[in-house]
């Protein structure tokens, strides 16, 4: 059990990362918020059944595959970038339960098993991005509570309203809560898209409008971070998160001026 203070909230908070024991055996709330984003992922998928000509059958034959597969890739990112520790307690590896999820990771994982699912299948690979990757981005915003309750990716020092007071290797300090500006800016992104999936211009558009988005926000807030992952003296998940944003940022201004002349040359 371990205390955490929102000062300028005026909230103190007792937290445990151990959510339960079954038969002695703990089961954390990483591992609950994570299971309960995929189940809540489903659900609404469930509802979109249709949605860009495609079954909700196939949304969940995909997921039941890509949902493992996510989570390896999401972890082999983590340690690929951490190898020196790894290396070293290579045990550790296997031990997912107190966090140590890239989700650029599982991210890259998830969109090369649709790929491959969608060609074998003979469907549409952005349609059926555009699908599910509002949901996506809702996932990560419930997802990044369980690093709150991990007591981890937190930010450096600060003194603003959000600051969040811990004790790390004996010392008390007030940081940035980075996982509640990710959750709260993927969770508007989800909004984002969720009132978008309705009137999409072209196929691909909600994917590159999350890419983009999910990109800009990631870069700040990577910045902020006291355990990014590196490469070098880069932080490599701001790097990635840099030319996503660029990139699929100037796709979709692209897209858009190609849709307006459309939409003239229609007019007149």
């Amino acid at each position: 059990m371990k205390e955490i203070i929102f000062s300028g909230l005026g909230l103190k908070l007792n937290v445990n990362s151990v959510a339960i024991s079954i038969f002695g055996v703990d089961i954390y709330w990483y591992a609950i918020l994570i299971v309960s984003a995929f189940v809540i992922a489903i659900i609404l998928c469930k509802k979109d059944d249709k949605k860009y000509g495609i079954d909700f059958e196939n949304i969940l034959e995909v997921l039941i595959i890509v949902i493992p597969i996510s989570i390896i890739c999401a972890r082999l990112y983590y340690v690929l970038f951490d190898l020196s520790y790894y290396t070293k307690n290579p045990i550790e590896i296997f031990n997912i339960r107190n966090g140590g999820l890239a989700i650029y990771g599982g991210i890259i994982g998830a969109v090369i098993t649709i790929i491959i699912y969608c060609r074998a299948k003979k469907m549409n690979i952005l349609d059926m991005l555009d699908y599910v990757v509002p949901y996506l981005a809702l996932g990560q915003a419930i997802g990044r509570w369980g690093n709150f309750f991990n007591g981890e990716a937190h930010g450096t020092v600060t003194n603003n309203i959000f600051r969040m007071g811990i004790v790390e290797n004996g010392q008390y300090m007030e940081v940035h809560p980075t996982f509640l500006y990710e959750s709260i800016c993927n969770f508007i992104i989800f909004i984002i898209l969720f009132l978008l999936r309705n009137k999409r211009q072209y196929k691909g558009q909600i994917t590159y409008i999350y890419l983009s988005l999910y990109g800009f926000i990631r870069a700040i807030i990577e910045g902020l971070r006291t355990d990014s992952l590196m490469l070098g003296t880069f932080r490599i998940s701001q790097v990635l998160s840099i030319i996503l944003c660029v990139t699929f940022g100037i796709i979709v201004i692209y897209k858009q001026i190609q849709c307006k002349k459309e939409k003239c040359k229609h007019e007149t």
